[in-house]
C-alpha cells in the first residue's frame, strides 16, 4: 500500500503518519513538507526513524505540479494541510494558499491522476461556527454559518465545497473537532487566542494520538474491504459523550495542572460572548461503530500532558496572582486578544462580533454556566438520545427519515424552500449529480443534493464569507434563522467584511 500525505507537521499529521507506518501493508508514505526552517529538522527526523518507507517532497500545497508528484502512484492521499489559529488570523494569505487554493490543487491533482488514488480531506468544526447551550448539538448537513473574519474557516468551508463538488471517485470528508495535543498549554501562550474560548461553547475533544489512530483504521479496513459504503460522505471526527465539555470545563482542566482555574487567572468579561465555534456532535458515534477509534478521555489527557511536561508542576508553587500578573496580562494586551478589541470597539468590528450589545457579567456571581447545571442537569445535556428525543436537534428541511436512496424532487424543493430558495431542476438522478438551484437573492447555481442536503452548503455567491452577512441571510433562510438567532438580535442587521487594507469592518444594513 502506498500513501500520500499532507500536514504532517501538524499535531494530526505527526501521529497519522506515526501509525500509518505501524501497519506492515504500508510500503511508503510520500509526505509534502513546505521550506519552513523547523521542516528541515523534520524531514531528518523522519529519514531516521522510518528510512526509505518515508518520501519527503518539499514546497507548497498550493503548487498544483508539486501535488500530481506528491499522489502519482499511490493509493490513498491524506489531506491534513492546514493553517490554524492563529498562525491564520495573522497571516490571511497563509491561510488562503493552504486552506483553500491548497484543497483545491490537491483535488485537482488527484482528479488527474490514474488510476485515481482514494481521497481522504480533513476538514473541521469550524465550519458550523458559534453555538451555545441553546442548540450545543450538531451533525451533518447543519447550515455553516462561519464566525466573522474567522479566515481559517473561511477558507475551509471554500476547500472542502470544492472537494465535495469535484465528482472524484473515491472521497471522504472528515470534520475534525476541537483536537488536544501534548503542547496543548504550550501552543496556547503565544497571543489572545484563548481569550476567544466562550465559557458555554460545547466542545467535543479528540485527542491527536486518536485521530492518527482513526486514519490507520480507515486505511487498515478499508484495504481489507470490510467499510462497506464509507466513502462519498460527510462525517464528524468526536470521541463521545466522555468528551462533551464546555469552555469552562476546558479552561478548568487545563489550568488545573498549574494550580489554576478560569476564575483565578480571568475576568468573566475579558472573554468572547459569542463568535466562536464549536459543537457536540449528535452523529459522531457513526465513525465509531466503522472504525472503534475513541479511546482517550479529555481529563486523562491533560493528566498525560501534565506528566509529559514537569514544569507544569511549577506552576502550582508559583502564586495564581503572578501568573496572571506575568502571563494572562501580557496575552489581554495581544492584538489577538477580544478585550483589546472591545477597547477599540469605534474602529475594530471584531469587538461587535465578538460581544454584541449585550452587557458583559462584572463578576463570576453573574454568569451562568452550562457545565454547573444552570441550564439543566449537565449530564441530561450531553446526552444524545434526549436531544434527538426532546428535538433539539436542527431541522434540515426535509424528510430526515427517508434514506438518501429514495430521494426524490420533492425533497430538494423541501429543502431548498427551507434555505429560502427554489429547486430549478424538473427532475432528480442521484445524490451526487448535480441540479440547478436559486437562492432567495436570486443567484442560480449547480450543486450535488448530496452538497446541499447532507453537506450543509448553498449558494457559492451569497453564503461565502467574506462577507460575513448572516443577519441579512437568516431573515429569508429559516434554515439558518434556527441557529443564528441562538446568539443574534433580530435586529442587528450588520455585515462584516476586510477593509482594503485588511482592517475589519461592520457596516449597518441600509
Amino acid at each position: 500500500m502506498k500513501i500520500a500525505m499532507t500536514g504532517t507537521s501538524g499535531n494530526m499529521g505527526r501521529e497519522a503518519l506515526k501509525q500509518t507506518l505501524a501497519l506492515r501493508s504500508v510500503e511508503l508514505v510520500r509526505v509534502l513538507l513546505t521550506f519552513r526552517k523547523r521542516n528541515d529538522k523534520l524531514a531528518k527526523e523522519y529519514k531516521r526513524l522510518y528510512g526509505d518507507r518515508v518520501e519527503v517532497l518539499r514546497g507548497s500545497v498550493a503548487d498544483e505540479a508539486l501535488c500530481k508528484k506528491l499522489v502519482a502512484g499511490v493509493d490513498y492521499v491524506v489531506h491534513m494541510a492546514a493553517v490554524i489559529p492563529p498562525r491564520s488570523d495573522a497571516d490571511f494569505h497563509a491561510s488562503e494558499e493552504c486552506n483553500k487554493l491548497g484543497a483545491i490543487a490537491m483535488v485537482n491533482a488527484v482528479k488527474a491522476t490514474e488510476p485515481q488514488p482514494s481521497y481522504i480531506h480533513i476538514s473541521t468544526v469550524a465550519l458550523y461556527g458559534n453555538r451555545n447551550e441553546k442548540h450545543p448539538f450538531g451533525r451533518v448537513g447543519d447550515p455553516l454559518p462561519v464566525s466573522a473574519f474567522d479566515c481559517y474557516a473561511m477558507h475551509k468551508l471554500e476547500g472542502e465545497r470544492y472537494c465535495l463538488e469535484a465528482g472524484l471517485k473515491s472521497w471522504v470528508v472528515l470534520r475534525q473537532t476541537a483536537m488536544l495535543h501534548p503542547n496543548m498549554m504550550h501552543d496556547n501562550v503565544s497571543d489572545g487566542l484563548m481569550f476567544h474560548t466562550c465559557l458555554n461553547a460545547p466542545l467535543e475533544w479528540v485527542s491527536s494520538r486518536d485521530s492518527g489512530y482513526l486514519i490507520q483504521r480507515i486505511l487498515e479496513r478499508d484495504a481489507k474491504g470490510e467499510i462497506g459504503d464509507f466513502w462519498k460522505k460527510v462525517y464528524n471526527i468526536g470521541a463521545g459523550e466522555k468528551a462533551m465539555q464546555t469552555g469552562y470545563d476546558t479552561f478548568k482542566d487545563g489550568f488545573g495542572i498549574i494550580g489554576g482555574s478560569a476564575e483565578k487567572f480571568f475576568k468573566p468579561d475579558q472573554l468572547a460572548a459569542r463568535n466562536f465555534h464549536g459543537v457536540w456532535f449528535a452523529d459522531g458515534d457513526e465513525l465509531e461503530t466503522l472504525f472503534h477509534y475513541q479511546r482517550d478521555n479529555p481529563s486523562d489527557y491533560w493528566k498525560e500532558i501534565a506528566r509529559h511536561h514537569k514544569i507544569y508542576a511549577l506552576g502550582k508553587l508559583v502564586p495564581a496572582k503572578l501568573i496572571d500578573l506575568f502571563l494572562f496580562r501580557r496575552l489581554l494586551k495581544h492584538p489577538n486578544s477580544p478585550y483589546v478589541w472591545k477597547k477599540n470597539a469605534q474602529t475594530d468590528a471584531r469587538a461587535f462580533a465578538t460581544f454584541g450589545n449585550a452587557a458583559p457579567p462584572k463578576s463570576w456571581k453573574e454568569v451562568k454556566l452550562l457545565s454547573k447545571g444552570d441550564f439543566g442537569d449537565f449530564a441530561a445535556l450531553r446526552s444524545v438520545e434526549n436531544a434527538k428525543k426532546n428535538g433539539l436537534l436542527l431541522s434540515h428541511g426535509y424528510d430526515e427519515e427517508k434514506p438518501m436512496e429514495e430521494w426524490d424532487i420533492a425533497d430538494m424543493r423541501s429543502a431548498a424552500s427551507f434555505r429560502g430558495g427554489e429547486c430549478l431542476s424538473q427532475e432528480y438522478g442521484d445524490p451526487y449529480a448535480k441540479l440547478k438551484w436559486k437562492c432567495h437573492d436570486g443567484h442560480e447555481f449547480e450543486m450535488t443534493p448530496y452538497t446541499v442536503l447532507r453537506g450543509g452548503h448553498w449558494c457559492p455567491a451569497c453564503c461565502q464569507p467574506a462577507p460575513w452577512d448572516f443577519d441579512r441571510l437568516a431573515k429569508d433562510s429559516p434554515f439558518l434563522a434556527q441557529v443564528w438567532y441562538d446568539s443574534h438580535e433580530r435586529d442587528e442587521d450588520v455585515t462584516y467584511r476586510y477593509g482594503e487594507h485588511g482592517e475589519h469592518l461592520a457596516e449597518k444594513l441600509k
